[in-house]
């Protein structure tokens, strides 16, 4: 009986130790996650500015989100961002994945390459590609001038603002995404490839019936990721073009972020930050049951 208790004992001890060990994570988890959240939920029924008291509202700030026409426009610009990203995303990632998996001179150094922009601050890749998309003095714009043919506005036409900050997000984020490719090329068994070259398999039909199949996971977790990333697109829009030219490339989270912090609307913005994330919820739940889908059938 002596020796049973000082087991449990000596149990009990460990499993304060545990919780000790745990405290920092728990601690975090409250403070920057679980007590912003709670605040959140209950600044959608309220009306705050920051200086001035909360007062409470009820639904009064979904009525009115019911009418934002701009809020829409701002799902609709995000939405058409990605899709010109994602494809983008998508193809470009496994394109030069495919190039690096090969014994191709010096691939170690363009690996680094590739994934710098991803470390790089957000904020001065940006402001690096507003002088390349500058009309002015631009790079793009200086080798058009040189091939003869005319400038293009890539940030002040409504047409071409969304389609050039797609461009720009894709060369930002394109080596996270080479990365996972690679893991999912790596992983493909050697037998495959053996088996099809004795069946007389061409290297598309190795790539359209081994390598494309294979890669289906590593596939739908990169579009998870690029939807995720572009609904949460901020920097470069606020950078580039503050949401212009005409509301062209104003997103969902800019929208909000304008509301909480350029009109001190901080519970109306809570809301849109809640109908946001539901949203987006929607979006990734549906995409992935389509991609399945395509994927079993």
């Amino acid at each position: 009986m002596t020796g049973l208790k000082q087991m449990l004992h000596r149990g009990r001890s460990g499993d304060r130790g545990a919780y000790w060990f745990i405290l920092p994570y728990v601690v975090f988890f409250c403070a920057f996650v679980a007590y912003p959240l709670i605040f959140s939920f209950i600044l959608v029924f309220h009306r705050w500015n920051i200086v001035t008291p909360m007062e409470w509202i009820g639904l009064k700030n979904f009525d009115r989100l019911i009418g934002d026409v701009l809020f829409y426009r701002s799902l609709l610009n995000t939405l058409t961002f990605l899709v010109i990203h994602i494809p983008l995303q998508v193809v470009a990632a496994l394109a030069l994945a495919l190039l690096l998996n090969t014994g191709v001179r010096g691939r170690g150094l363009f690996r680094a390459l590739y994934f710098l922009p991803v470390v790089v601050s957000g904020v001065a890749v940006t402001i690096l590609w507003q002088q390349i998309y500058s009309f002015d003095y631009g790079v793009l714009n200086n080798i058009l001038h040189a091939a003869g043919l005319p400038p293009v506005p890539w940030l002040v036409d409504p047409r071409v603002a969304m389609p050039s900050i797609a461009i720009m997000a894709t060369w930002k984020n394109v080596g996270i995404y080479i990365v996972l490719f690679l893991v999912g090329l790596q992983n493909i068994p050697s037998e495959l490839y053996e088996a099809a070259n004795l069946d007389g398999a061409s290297a598309f039909k190795q790539f359209r019936y081994v390598t494309l199949p294979m890669l289906n996971p590593t596939i739908v977790v990169i579009v998870v990721l690029s939807t995720i990333g572009g609904f949460s697109l901020f920097i470069e829009p606020y950078v580039l073009t503050g949401g212009g030219p005409m509301q062209s490339t104003l997103s969902g989270m800019l929208y909000i972020y304008n509301q909480a912090f350029s009109f001190g609307h901080m519970g109306y913005a809570a809301t849109l930050g809640f109908v946001y994330a539901l949203v987006i919820l929607g979006v990734v739940v549906l995409q992935r049951r389509v991609i399945e889908s395509e994927m079993s059938s």
